[in-house]
């Protein structure tokens, strides 16, 4: 058959197609005529017709270079080695050639990227113990290695003294893809194995003369692959946590510039965010909206507007209400739906006020809205069977609102038992309320001296911001009012000093303008224009435009605000609600397998591993699934009780795991308190509610 074109072929020399077939064919062949005379004195072979220096690879039948020792497709060893020369100049050194020209499959084994020195690689020095002095300098700095060193040691079964230097794979280079130390290894595992099959390469004895000072020490080369093998495998998963927790530094070594920091001659109201939560129909809103139009948040414009519009309806007491709840279902429906936002002042605090609903519905809102609380107003309705309604186990949201808001790390609540004039302003209803409350307050660790209680009606607007006007309820009421209730709170005390964190609970988009917005908490640190953040989980940096807190536009906002940040040089998409901003050099972590202790409610049913749940922490929510159940604690020591328990039941406290279908911005309990408190419901009612104890990161193969 006619042989492959070999390398180098110019097609643009002249060539003729009947030169591959023999024209000096003696057709008289076998007519009596001695072929060794007539057709075959002068054969023209085909050796001269075609160009010499090359040979054919006994396997796959390509033609390779002369200089070549291994075929360039099948990677095969030329064999027999002939010696050849190259334009006057040797190429070979003891009749092995040593120009690069090993195959695709043999530089892949002993050389990483072109004309680059191999990183975190294996250096490898055959050094013969005889005819030392023969080596010829590998003219190829970029391998490590002599080749036709390395070739005469595969070869043959002569003795080799094998030095290997073992790379630090602890600190892998950054540009080496983890995939490439994963395929070095191996090939290193490979050559290991094989090495117990084939003759000892290794000799026993040292030559003296083979003294090198830049490698540290001979050691047998199937422990060392093994070693090797080990270290690059931990030095994978060290690049897969770091860069999975998104963690690049401590936050201990973060330093606030001068102006983060709160100036202490300021005179400025101190920052209280405050939850209106309690049972559907208790009278949240209504008592929201009397309260600001007592301090002047509302005009009488707009109150008459509302008393008009609410009448029109057939709703005429819910005219206080539409001052926060703004959308037509909500008026239609005649409750919240989500979680209003409204300001005013007092004498010592800044107050916000964050009215959430109380249906069950529409707990998921609250829990995403009031997640921002530092103290909170729970509003009982006196009525008689409305309470009893409330406190019920079966469906509740007194119950309930009360356990979220203490797992939301409110210690401060002040209880509004609303109403009282449908009682008639009765003593013994405000103290069997108070009886039967305080237990239930108490059991969620809640302490009496931060418990507060007010009786008071909203619509007849007693004792609200002004000791009440109405005899029967003066006549055994001493107390304060619910305005200087709120005076009496004690606002948490802020972490200015730490690095920027701030839950995003919404966003606003304006195409026209090319802007975005997010809003939410400040948690720590502070932000003024020209601000760098980061937006997450997406990862990208934004320039900070414009600040605005409680709708009036401002220079700085620190821990604690309430603000809209408006960003630029950011796309819009990346922002989302469930998101955080945090400082570029402190990201906060983003995974979907958590670590949870946790705190099981009253449920019906037990939880279970596989269980599905719905998982908020801070604005977002995801889908979790139960994926082990580590162990019960002791309620009152914390210490272990029981490892892997089959279910967890109604009251127990225990360590699980958790994956969650999507992933989430997270943090330690332990480092940040907005982003390490959790909550797990099912079915409409919340299951559990615990703090992340632990961020597990699952190593990427």
């Amino acid at each position: 058959m006619p042989r492959k074109v070999s390398y180098g072929v110019d097609f643009d020399e002249e060539y003729d197609a009947y030169d591959d077939y023999r024209d000096d064919y003696d057709y008289n062949h076998g007519n009596c005529i001695d072929e060794h005379e007539t057709a075959w004195e002068a054969p023209v072979t085909k050796e001269e017709i075609v160009q010499k220096n090359v040979w054919s690879c006994p396997i796959c039948t390509y033609d390779n270079e002369e200089y070549m020792s291994s075929c360039d497709i099948c990677g095969v060893l030329r064999n027999p080695l002939i010696k050849s020369s190259n334009n006057g100049q040797s190429s070979t050194v003891d009749g092995i050639c040593t120009n690069f020209g090993a195959s695709m499959m043999a530089k892949s084994l002993f050389t990483s990227l072109p004309y680059e020195s191999p990183r975190g690689g294996v250096t490898v020095n055959f050094q013969p113990q005889k005819d030392a002095s023969s080596r010829k300098e590998d003219t190829f700095s970029h391998v490590h290695g002599k080749f036709h060193d390395l070739h005469n040691a595969i070869i043959s079964e002569k003795s080799y003294k094998v030095n290997i230097v073992v790379p630090n794979l602890e600190k892998p280079s950054t540009s080496d893809a983890p995939s490439n130390k994963k395929m070095e290894n191996t090939n290193l595992k490979s050559n290991a194995k094989s090495s117990n099959k084939s003759p000892p390469l290794i000799s026993k004895d040292k030559p003296q003369h083979m003294e090198n000072n830049n490698i540290p020490q001979t050691h047998n080369i199937s422990t060392e692959l093994n070693n090797m093998t080990m270290s690059g495998e931990s030095g994978t998963s060290k690049i897969a946590n770091k860069g999975k927790t998104g963690k690049t530094a401590s936050r201990s070594q973060y330093k606030p510039e001068k102006w983060m920091l709160l100036d202490e001659g300021e005179d400025r109201l101190s920052q209280l965010n405050l939850a209106i939560v309690g049972h559907v129909d208790s009278g949240k809103s209504t008592l929201s909206g009397r309260l600001l139009h007592l301090l002047g948040q509302i005009s009488q414009k707009q109150m008459h507007k509302f008393e008009k519009e609410a009448k029109l309806q057939g709703k005429g007491s819910f005219a206080y209400a539409w001052a926060l709840d703004e959308s037509v279902e909500e008026r239609e429906r005649g409750i919240t739906m989500t979680v209003g936002v409204a300001f005013f002042n007092s004498k010592k605090h800044h107050v916000v006020v964050l009215d959430s609903p109380g249906h069950k519905d529409f707990v998921p809102n609250m829990i995403s809205g009031a997640t921002q609380a530092d103290a909170a107003i729970l509003v009982i309705d006196a009525s008689l069977g409305a309470f009893e309604a409330g406190i019920d186990s079966a469906g509740g949201q007194t119950r309930e609102h009360a356990q979220l808001i203490r797992s939301f790390g409110v210690d401060q609540i002040i209880v509004s038992v609303n109403k009282m004039d449908a009682v008639q302003y009765s003593k013994e209803r405000f103290d069997h309320i108070k009886l039967q409350l305080g237990v239930f307050l108490r059991s969620c660790n809640f302490k009496d001296s931060n418990v507060t209680w007010v009786p008071l009606s909203a619509m007849e607007n007693q004792n609200l911001v002004a000791p009440p006007s109405d005899a029967r309820l003066l006549s055994w009421y001493k107390g304060g009012s619910l305005l200087e209730a709120i005076d009496a709170l004690q606002p948490p005390a802020r972490e200015y000093s730490k690095p920027l964190l701030m839950p995003i609970c919404d966003v606003i988009k304006l195409p026209s303008q090319g802007q975005v917005s997010a809003c939410g908490k400040l948690e720590s640190g502070a932000l003024r224009n020209g601000t760098k953040v980061m937006i997450l989980p997406s990862g990208d940096i934004g320039t900070v435009r414009s600040l605005e807190r409680d709708s009036q536009a401002c220079s700085i906002a620190r821990a604690g605000d309430n603000v809209a940040v408006t960003l630029q040089n950011i796309d819009a998409n990346v922002v989302i609600s469930g998101g955080v901003l945090c400082h570029p050099d402190f990201p906060v972590s983003i995974t979907n397998h958590l670590e949870l202790k946790i705190l099981v409610l009253d449920v019906q049913t037990p939880v279970l591993i596989g269980s599905q749940l719905e998982f908020h922490i801070h604005h977002a929510k995801e889908v979790a699934r139960v994926a082990k159940i580590v162990s019960l604690l002791d309620a009152k020591t914390g210490k272990v009780t029981k490892k892997s328990p089959r279910c967890l039941l109604s009251k127990q406290t225990a360590i699980v795991e958790v994956m969650l279908q999507g992933e989430v911005c997270v943090d330690e309990f332990s480092s940040s308190r907005a982003l390490g408190r959790v909550f797990l419901r099912s079915s409409g009612t919340t299951v559990a509610v615990g703090v992340v104890t632990r961020v597990i990161v699952d190593d990427q193969s």
